[in-house]
């Protein structure tokens, strides 16, 4: 896949452009909504985790759709070149091909699984259609496939390379068997592999009938210039940023295996249009599962930077023309097989955080203070009473996002590379046999700041019924989300049992195998973000509503704000 273009891609008429170019993302919109609506589980049908994208006859990603997850942008354009590398030569119509192995499949975690379709001009390939659908188990060690402590890819769950799993339009029965043998809750992930097959059929149709319109060569200049005038967008907002290095590092909270404040260090090179991301100096791979394949960093560097220079930049292979990033292989951020990688969406996070820490003094009115920087993730497995099957509940919990030069930080809502929505309390007790007995925001978690920091959620939840198997992995637990330019860090998260009749008991970080009775229940903390600007320069008025809004307390804004 070509990553140095710097060739002007062939003219085209500005208004068939943007006629074509809308119509392409109006197709991965309409197959992302084809996913939401016909998923079985909860994780996509309610949370909305899974994207869609469309993509050129080499693989570049061209559109994403709009609501997609940023950090899936790298790990589908990665699944195309393996399809093109293994299979170039015997590519045909009606082929679907799947994998999610972030070593040789260009994935970045096992529960994430890839589907990709070629779409023909006669006998030439024009393009591919591509979704991800993250799916709340994939068999493994642990219930769930996400549990932390896992030590090597081969615990984590299947491992899919790319394979067919429709040949010219005929589904491979023995490999989607071999697929479900597998997983846990066969039936819920044959509906959650339904609606991505179905999602694709539908994107490879509608791409061939705007295909039909324009023609094959139309399309296909189309596609160079939307992904070579987002390559010069891009770097015309870098030209914006002052010519300099710029340096910073943060640390994970721990691996889950026994390995503490595990670094990330970046040095970030500016000069004119060219940016370079240098990550030398960072921890190598750890035992523990929060490990980043390079296209996981990739995604997390490209969104950062859009994020800070030029927000509607579209999410396309321009963005990765247009920025160079060093990371050692065998380092946390490039990690190498059998490494195990199934938390990295946490690291990803904090990759993010790196990013903004480091342009902060060239960016002061665009930067915020670190987020909650994690993905909080609860999984709650057991044998629902009610009809006698097993469950697997997945969430990904979010937190505050950092305060900004105007703003005080957002409460409880994911962050950067993220965009999933929370699991609605009604959903959760009607499909699962779990009662949620609190859920809010946790006071006193935003950090102090001219503008305070986003707050953390607080979710409590039983078993009712029967005995269940919790499984919960959390990062800024111990290590606080900083704030910028004199604002304070924000609270971090905590998991805790609390049983009738006895003390609190406060569980670790990555907490694996809990066993949960109906006289027990898991209490979810969340990490607030960290504040901007000095706490003496926060104004009457916002003092007065943080303290009648029940927020913070008199005790913390008398700590606080002097």
């Amino acid at each position: 896949m070509p990553d140095d273009i710097d060739y002007p891609a062939p003219e085209i008429d500005p208004i068939e452009l943007e006629i074509t170019w809308n119509g392409l993302k109006s197709v991965a919109d309409e197959c992302f909504l084809t996913i939401m609506r016909s998923a079985f589980s909860t994780n996509i049908k309610e949370r909305h985790d899974h994207s869609t994208a469309i993509a050129d006859a080499s693989g570049r990603l061209v559109v994403q759709a709009e609501n997609a997850l940023p950090i899936h942008l790298a790990s589908m354009a990665g699944l195309m070149t393996y399809i093109l590398d293994q299979y170039g030569d015997t590519l045909a119509p009606g082929d679907i091909f799947i994998g999610n192995d972030p070593h040789v499949a260009g994935g970045t975690h096992l529960p994430d699984i890839n589907l990709a379709a070629p779409i023909f001009d006669g006998e030439t390939v024009i393009g591919f259609v591509a979704n991800i659908v993250h799916h709340a188990d994939v068999g493994g060690a642990a219930v769930g496939s996400m549990t932390g402590g896992l030590d090597e890819i081969y615990k984590e769950g299947l491992r899919i390379p790319i394979v067919r799993l429709y040949r010219r339009g005929e589904l491979v029965e023995d490999m989607q068997r071999l697929l479900l043998l597998n997983m846990r809750l066969p039936e819920e992930r044959l509906g959650d592999l339904n609606a991505q097959i179905a999602a694709a059929h539908l994107g490879r149709r509608r791409v061939e009938e705007i295909m039909s319109n324009i023609g094959a060569p139309a399309l296909s200049r189309t596609f160079d210039n939307i992904i070579e005038r987002t390559r010069m967008r891009m770097q015309a907002a870098i030209a914006t940023l002052p010519d300099g290095q710029y340096a910073f590092s943060d640390v994970m909270d721990d691996d889950g295996a026994g390995t503490e404040d595990i670094l990330i260090n970046l040095v970030i090179r500016k000069a004119g249009e060219a940016i370079a991301f240098d990550f030398t100096g960072t921890d190598p791979q750890m035992v523990g599962n929060f490990n980043c394949t390079f296209n996981a960093t990739q995604s997390a560097v490209c969104f950062a930077l859009k994020a800070l220079l030029d927000p509607e930049v579209p999410n396309n292979h321009g963005i990765f023309d247009a920025i160079e990033i060093t990371a050692p292989e065998g380092t946390l951020v490039n990690c190498v097989f059998p490494a195990a990688v199934a938390m990295r969406a946490n690291t990803c996070q904090r990759i993010v955080d790196v990013v903004i820490g480091a342009l902060a003094e060239a960016l002061p009115d665009r930067v915020i203070g670190a987020t909650n920087g994690a993905n909080t993730s609860a999984v709650f497995a057991g044998i629902d009473p009610r009809n006698g099957k097993q469950y697997v509940y997945l969430e990904t919990l979010g937190g505050g996002m950092g305060a900004r030069a105007t703003h005080d930080g957002k409460d409880g809502v994911q962050v950067n590379i993220t965009n999933t929505s929370n699991l609605p309390v009604e959903a959760i007790e009607q499909e699962y046999p779990l009662r949620v007995e609190g859920y809010a925001l946790v006071e006193d978690s935003g950090g102090a700041g001219r503008h305070r920091g986003g707050m953390g959620i607080r979710r409590i939840l039983r078993p009712v019924g029967h005995i269940c198997e919790f499984n919960g992995v959390g990062e800024r637990f111990r290590n606080a989300p900083w704030g910028v330019f004199g604002g304070q860090p924000g609270g971090t998260g905590s998991f805790a049992i609390e049983t009738e009749g006895d003390q609190p008991r406060a569980l670790p970080p990555k907490a694996s195998g809990i066993k949960l009775t109906p006289a027990s229940r898991v209490v979810i903390e969340t990490p607030g973000a960290g504040g901007y600007g000095p706490p003496a320069e926060r104004s009457a008025a916002a003092l007065e509503e943080d303290q009648l809004s029940g927020k913070f307390t008199e005790g913390f804004i008398k700590r606080n704000y002097p």
